[in-house]
């Protein structure tokens, strides 16, 4: 196998991650939370090992 097709072969299976991601995802940016929220007072969602206990 040479580069060529070895990396043809990446960017097409990359294409079609994206293009069946963009297919089955059911966006709704009103209920998806903000990208950046500095001193909004919104809790993080998930866990952070890093956290302080409150």
């Amino acid at each position: 196998m040479t580069r060529k097709f070895t990396a043809s072969l990446a960017i097409a299976f990359l294409a079609t991650l994206i293009l069946f991601d963009q297919a089955t995802a059911k966006l709704n940016p009103y209920q998806a939370p903000p990208a950046f929220a500095f001193g909004s007072g919104l809790a993080s969602a998930g866990g952070f090992c890093g956290a302080l206990p409150q």
